[in-house]
């Protein structure tokens, strides 16, 4: 047995203790791979599968995650969250997604503990203890299980089983919230997100798949992998994109010659801010 089928096991065991189950969802690779682990091991009338509805969800996201919980047979269950009223999650400093988190996590787990489901998981993996993510403070704090981390199941893992399982979610990029994409410092607001939503409609309606549109104030920074750079500086779609984001509100349009790289805007973060 392989060493990924060895620790699908242990993942598989680390749920059947749980009995019943809510799972954080996002329809992203972790949480839709999670999910159908747990429906696979507990049976569908013992999971459910949370998400959290606000401005930072992308209607495309949504729409993507209600088509995953479909495919997989479960119930989800969407639940409105509050993250604009609190002016810390507004503030946008580096620990943004300790507060973004604790919001989430905490209206799922009190949403399960309604339904009497004691255990509320997310998917937190392996490959995430060793990135810069202050979301992983609120897991702990909230006491929410982590089974894809606790089975030490790394993303490409995550990935290679989803594509034995035939998840759809094996092949797309990730795509975290939009408030990601949101330089620290800069205020959050509905309209600001929305005109990240916006931007980046337009890049996929104009065929790229994985991207980022990071806002910047009056500057729209666009990342795409270094193997399509010159495909947004070909001047037809350059000017396609110039003139729908300036459209938009946006005043710069700038292409970020580094390339797509996820968490980029942590760059700008010192050990010592990371540390507080």
């Amino acid at each position: 047995m392989s060493q990924t089928n060895q620790k699908h096991e242990t993942l598989q065991s680390l749920i059947r203790d749980y009995g019943k189950a809510a799972v954080a969802f996002s329809g992203g690779v972790d949480s839709t791979f999670l999910l159908k682990a747990c429906v696979d091991t507990l049976g569908v009338k013992n999971v459910i599968a949370c998400i959290g509805i606000s401005p930072s969800l992308g209607q495309h996201q949504l729409e993507h995650a209600r088509a995953m919980a479909t495919l997989i047979g479960a119930t989800l269950v969407e639940l409105p969250l509050d993250e604009l009223d609190d002016p810390n999650y507004q503030a946008n400093k580096a620990d943004r997604c300790f507060h973004c988190k604790s919001i989430q996590f905490r209206t799922v787990q009190e949403y399960a503990n309604e339904q009497g489901i004691e255990h509320t998981l997310c998917g937190t993996n392996f490959d995430d203890k060793d990135d810069y993510r202050p979301g992983n403070m609120a897991v702990k704090a909230l006491g929410i299980d982590t089974p894809l981390m606790d089975a030490a199941l790394t993303k490409p893992e995550i990935r290679q089983l989803s594509k034995i399982l035939e998840l759809p979610t094996a092949y797309v990029p990730a795509s975290p919230c939009l408030a990601s994409r949101m330089a620290y410092g800069e205020t959050i607001t509905e309209e600001k997100l929305n005109q990240v939503e916006q931007a980046e409609g337009v890049l996929r309606s104009l065929g790229f798949v994985e991207f980022r549109v990071r806002h910047h104030g009056t500057v729209a920074r666009i990342e795409v992998p270094e193997s399509e750079i010159g495909k947004v500086a070909d001047l037809p779609t350059r000017k396609e994109i110039v003139d729908q984001l300036k459209k938009l509100g946006f005043q710069y349009i700038a292409l970020d010659l580094q390339g797509f790289r996820s968490g980029s805007l942590n760059e700008t973060l010192s050990e010592d801010e990371k540390m507080r």
